[in-house]
């Protein structure tokens, strides 16, 4: 049998905290990817730079993090959602197996909010295996629109016999956004007991990974306190078969 074990995170532009008491975590999750073993990590609110937290920290790393985060071997895809003050965040996609192909698509549907879609194509095992990594909305009638804008992409982007995976951080813990995927076919986990949100205490749902044309196994989300210091959010794993 030959597994994919993807895993999806917001990993909070790498700090924690707010004001002087914010700590630097970024070191903390490169090695939190390191024991996710995945193949593909698809990961939020990651940061390319950002000039004041480089000032603040000595321990700032000098490559944008989604290098930064990238195990040995591995390839890492990034694509800027949102342009700061001081600096730029997006999402990003490391990879064990080659990556083919990338291309991002903006997803911003209000001027408050900057947000994208980064879509990865990996050769995985020797099958090209698409991914779409999304960081969705705060307001639900944006996720609507948001939502229907990833249908429209997966329908002219994706081939309709490709397997797929859509990850990330949904902003949502209802049932709606599942019902439109399920209207092109992709499906997640649901048994109610995968809360990823808030990390300390988490109640509900907010990161899900969809999957197309690949055989679920199984999910998992690490727990405890070192997993709650690094972000606000748990990281979500799942294994498929292709």
């Amino acid at each position: 049998m030959t597994i994919l074990r993807v895993a999806t995170y917001n990993i909070h532009k790498g700090v924690q905290g707010i004001g002087p008491a914010r700590r630097l975590e970024i070191h903390n999750l490169g090695h939190a990817v390191e024991q996710i073993d995945a193949d593909v990590v698809c990961l939020q609110e990651v940061r390319k730079l950002h000039r004041r937290e480089a000032r603040h920290f000595k321990r700032w790393p000098d490559l944008p993090q989604a290098e930064f985060l990238a195990p040995e071997g591995y390839e890492a895809v990034y694509q800027t959602n949102a342009f700061t003050r001081y600096g730029e965040h997006g999402n990003a996609l490391l990879s064990r197996w080659p990556v083919i192909d990338h291309q991002h698509e903006d997803m911003s549907d209000h001027r408050f909010e900057q947000r994208g879609l980064l879509h990865v194509e990996v050769n995985a095992h020797g099958r090209t295996v698409h991914v779409i990594v999304v960081h969705l909305g705060l307001i639900p009638a944006s996720r609507t629109r948001q939502v229907a804008q990833l249908k429209r992409f997966i329908e002219r982007e994706v081939p309709a016999q490709a397997p797929l995976l859509v990850a990330g951080d949904f902003n949502d813990w209802g049932v709606q956004i599942r019902r439109a995927l399920g209207a092109v076919d992709l499906v997640a986990f649901d048994d109610g007991r995968n809360a990823t949100y808030p990390a300390r205490l988490p109640v509900v749902q907010l990161d899900h990974i969809y999957s197309r044309g690949l055989k679920p196994l199984g999910l998992q989300i690490p727990r405890g306190r070192v997993w709650w210091r690094m972000s606000d959010h748990l990281p979500l794993i799942a294994e498929f078969e292709i």
